[in-house]
């Protein structure tokens, strides 16, 4: 009777543990208390490297534990401290076709911050390469031939990965893999001695912004947020992953619940700073927007006309650095835009406030309609006077259009989109 009631009980417990797995593992609903509180076992490669080479568990598969590659710097790393102070965190999420980038990493550890970025595809990189100076050589990480398939790399990051393994359990998801695998990289981040952990942000890049979007969403410790060309509402207008997405079939509706930020974005109250360009093929402004209007915490936008698409591209903007200062550092902020106005004769007025000195302003738009990439937009000076820049001229034919204002330290903000 003893042992029948032992068996019993395991039984019960065997079962409640799969039922918790079960509840913990449904596509579009991520385990966050566990993911804010358990921190992964790791290990660092070398210690004394200026940008150190660590791997942390991942999500498991198949009741098996995976594993993720990350590149992790400071400035006590880079040797540019005494030790003694905590610094501000951050975590870099990569793109399509991206993986961990030592200069990435390197770059914002020299600004005063520990930096982690992790491949989020079950690779690792080559580790940094420096020239005869000790300087950190650029882009080591760029040459996808490079990289190597870890052992327990976990889910790998290809189209079918994205989007087709929507159905069944969540173990071949890559979306969720990707967020899991980032909140598990903040709370590790958190974790460390010389981190601030009430002081972290997060920034991606295209497929990166997409995950921000996703984590920023779930993950209420980041102080900031930047998404970079990543955005919502994939499954809509010209986004060049709609079609990949319709092809799911009867299966649609289930990934875009589950996995396009547009289903969680309306969670979102860190304050987030939206970086794009006018004519992005990847995410498109329609999109775009749609998104942002769905954040319920503070927006800011660096919407540049013509803006490149790449990593490289989506981690130069000095602004990136200027905003997330701002929020940890208590540093002088962006300028902050108040709601364009726009009367009937076409004149425009957008009011802000600038602790800085605003110095250009420009309007811009576009009449033409068709495929918006290759839409031909104009720009139109506006005069700065009184805290507001004017225009006249907005056409009635245009149906799209921003103001920029750009500060005596080159940093650009924009006006949301406008649209009619």
């Amino acid at each position: 009777m003893k042992i029948s009631f032992v068996l019993l009980s395991l039984f019960f417990f065997s079962a409640v543990v799969q039922c918790v797995q079960a509840e913990d593992a449904k596509p579009g609903v991520w385990p966050i208390k566990r993911l804010k509180s358990e921190v992964p076992k790791f290990r660092i490669e070398e210690e004394t490297a200026k940008i150190q080479s660590l791997v942390y568990e991942g999500e498991t598969i198949g009741g098996e534990v995976t594993e993720v590659f990350a590149f992790y710097a400071s400035p006590n790393t880079l040797g540019k401290s005494n030790g003694d102070e905590k610094f501000p965190g951050i975590v870099l999420i990569h793109g399509g076709g991206g993986t961990a980038f030592a200069d990435w990493v390197g770059m914002w550890a020299d600004r005063g911050y520990a930096a982690i970025a992790m491949d989020l595809g079950g690779r690792r990189p080559p580790a940094p390469q420096y020239d005869a100076e000790g300087n950190l050589k650029p882009h080591v990480a760029h040459n996808r031939e490079a990289r190597v398939r870890l052992a327990k790399g976990g889910v790998a990051d290809g189209h079918g990965e994205k989007f087709d393994s929507i159905g069944g359990t969540i173990e071949d998801d890559w979306p969720f893999h990707a967020v899991a695998n980032v909140m598990r990289a903040h709370t590790l981040l958190r974790s460390f001695a010389e981190v601030d952990a009430d002081r972290t942000a997060v920034t991606g890049i295209s497929w990166g912004g997409y995950t921000t979007c996703l984590t920023a969403s779930l993950d209420d410790r980041f102080k900031a947020a930047v998404p970079v060309y990543g955005c919502g509402f994939l499954h809509e207008g010209e986004s060049v992953q709609k079609p990949a997405i319709d092809r799911l079939g009867d299966r649609r509706a289930a990934w875009v619940v589950a996995y396009d930020p547009g289903s969680h974005l309306s969670k979102c109250t860190v304050p987030t700073l939206w970086v794009n360009g006018t004519h992005d093929v990847h995410y498109v402004l329609d999109s775009y927007a749609k998104s942002y209007s769905k954040v319920q915490g503070p927006r800011t936008f660096r919407i540049e006309p013509q803006m490149r698409h790449g990593h490289v591209a989506g981690w130069a903007p000095a602004e990136i650095q200027i905003y997330i200062d701002s929020i940890l550092k208590k540093q002088t902020p962006l300028a902050k835009i108040g709601a364009m106005e726009i009367s009937d004769d076409g004149a425009v007025s957008v009011p802000f406030q600038s602790a800085t000195k605003i110095v250009n302003a420009e309007l811009h738009y576009t009449t033409e309609t068709g495929v918006r990439s290759k839409r031909k937009w104009v720009k139109i000076d506006c005069q700065i006077a009184d805290g507001k820049a004017t225009a006249a001229g907005l056409p009635a034919a245009a149906n799209t259009w921003i103001v920029t204002l750009t500060d005596d330290r080159n940093a650009m903000v924009s006006t949301e989109v406008g649209f009619r």
